[in-house]
């Protein structure tokens, strides 16, 4: 069906591994309170072995499912651009919560000149989480990085022209992150009015699990220069949050304790040559 003239369409590619816990509810929450024509979802099973495609085709004409047989959310991504009509696009994790009206003020955000990129507001949920974990997020969510950039939100809409430009990138196992330093801070915006309901891993052996995938994807991105001064986090900066608020001491002995871990599980897994995808299922697990 044709989006009105009315509404703004764009195309929304979800990525999706075995995801069948939490895309119902990722795609009843897009739906719900969306126009007709309004956003174009593509659902691009990788790998799957479980019921994401069924579950996502139990939407009906309202959702397409491609279906390709690596799990690989690079391919995925790739995939979904081929078939998606829109130039206005979505990247969406489909481990996450969104609903209608937060995607419809992000697509709106990206028509505004010289706005390429844009990204929700994060809402991490803490119950059922374990201390280390929660003293660990208190101090990423100050980080000026963490506060100013588009990564680590789960969703990133983009332009037509912030689309070409991500065309061009290299693949990367922190795709979010390389997409976020693509656009500098005057092309970027984060949307405080649409927010994302991401759930954090419940216990710290998942969290190092995540922390060492997201150490690894950024040492590729260092190899070839992908990754600016200003995306990294200095000594500096966590002192600064320790002077600020002195409560913010455990929380950043727990934050360097968990990057040292992180560190050295990622360079292990190098040496290795295990490139494998650490997933965190603590986060999927319904309340």
């Amino acid at each position: 069906m044709a989006a009105p003239d009315s509404v703004r369409p764009a195309s929304v590619v979800i990525p999706a591994h075995n995801e069948q816990a939490g895309i119902g509810r990722l795609l009843t929450g897009l739906l719900a309170g969306a126009t007709p024509g309004e956003f174009e979802l593509l659902v691009v099973c990788n790998g799957c072995t479980d019921r994401t495609a069924e579950i996502a085709a139990g939407f009906g004409p309202d959702v397409t499912v491609l279906q390709i047989d690596q799990p690989s959310k690079q391919l995925a991504l790739t995939h979904g651009d081929l078939h998606a009509r829109w130039p206005t696009r979505v990247y969406l994790d489909a481990d996450l919560e969104l609903g209608s009206a937060d995607l419809r003020t992000l697509v709106v955000a990206v028509e505004q000149p010289g706005v390429l990129a844009a990204g929700p507001a994060r809402v991490l949920p803490r119950t059922g989480v374990s201390w280390p974990v929660r003293a660990y997020y208190r101090i990423w969510e100050q980080l000026p990085q963490v506060r100013s950039g588009l990564f680590g939100r789960g969703v990133i809409a983009l332009s037509e022209q912030g689309h070409q430009r991500v065309r061009q990138l290299p693949p990367a196992m922190s795709d979010d992150l390389a997409i976020s330093e693509a656009f500098g801070p005057d092309e970027r915006r984060v949307v405080e009015s649409a927010s994302v309901v991401i759930r954090p891993p419940r216990t710290l052996r998942d969290l190092l699990r995540r922390r060492i995938r997201v150490v690894t994807g950024n040492t590729e991105l260092d190899q070839r220069a992908g990754r600016s001064d200003q995306a990294r986090t200095s000594p500096a900066v966590l002192a600064g949050l320790v002077r600020q608020r002195p409560s913010n001491l455990p929380g950043v002995a727990v934050f360097l304790t968990v990057a040292v871990l992180a560190r050295f599980g990622a360079r292990r897994r190098a040496r290795a040559g295990d490139r494998s995808w650490l997933r965190d299922e603590s986060s999927r697990q319904l309340d």
